[in-house]
């Protein structure tokens, strides 16, 4: 399924198409409803890879219409029962329409808001389109040529693919850091928390042995004074019998 399913018309290709032909009736033949973006695929789903093998012997196994239809698949969707099916446009370019892709391929860069830098799936699929057309147009002039650049496109597809995996991997694996991080800041502030109303219980466990403690020493420092006193006037009772009896 295409990146960019719903951001761009699937309608919209930059690609030339011949007209539609119709292929059958649904009473002679019956297909599968078809979503609009199935009835017309997006250029990065609907590209046909060609065979591995030399460049220059595999071309010359395969004429101009193959290599054209190993651009982009036929398009194909039903009206009131009808199938109708479009390939790929086989008429060569003119200045003109050289002229029109490159006008169409600014536009579409401007209109969708593409990202200058970075990684942009809308500015992708847009390069896809015309670097296809570009290919079409190449290989109506030289088989060869145009079967060379399906290769390298093929290539770099897989080249961006793997990309793509190691990009959405390390996004992935940034994404449960993260969230390992959060939960484990959530974890730290409630046992702050615990922690902090802990030691307010123990702090008034304190203050309160403290005023306790103090308690004990004012009123162990008044018996002792008291003890004190009652024992100095023994003292003096006594020193004042002793003097009688002298």
């Amino acid at each position: 399924m295409s990146t960019i399913e719903g951001v761009i018309p699937a309608e919209i290709n930059l690609v030339q198409f011949d007209n539609p032909k119709l292929m059958a009736t649904k009473s002679l033949l019956t297909l599968p409803t078809r979503t609009d973006q199935e009835q017309y695929p997006s250029a990065v789903n609907n590209v046909r890879s060609m065979d591995c093998g030399d460049y220059a012997f595999e071309a010359k196994h395969h004429n101009c219409v193959e290599v054209l239809s190993s651009i982009l698949s036929p398009r194909e969707w039903e009206i009131d029962g009808k199938i109708f099916s479009q390939k790929i446009s086989i008429q060569p370019a003119t200045n003109r329409d050289v002229k029109a892709l490159i006008e169409k391929f600014d536009t579409y860069l401007k209109e969708y808001n593409t990202k200058a830098v970075g990684l942009c799936p809308i500015k992708h699929e847009i390069y896809i389109q015309c670097f296809n057309e570009v290919i079409r147009q190449v290989t109506l002039n030289c088989t060869e040529r145009g079967y060379m650049l399906i290769r390298i496109r093929d290539e770099l597809q897989i080249t961006i693919n793997g990309y793509k995996e190691v990009y959405e991997s390390a996004l992935a694996h940034g994404i449960r850091k993260s969230l390992q991080r959060e939960h484990k800041k959530s974890d730290l502030l409630k046992s702050a928390s615990y922690l902090r109303s802990e030691n307010k219980i123990l702090e008034a466990e304190l203050m309160k042995i403290t005023l306790m403690t103090e308690q004990i020493d004012r009123d162990a420092a008044e018996e002792r004074d008291a003890i004190i006193k009652r024992q100095n006037e023994e003292l003096d009772g006594l020193k004042r019998a002793n003097q009688l009896i002298k």
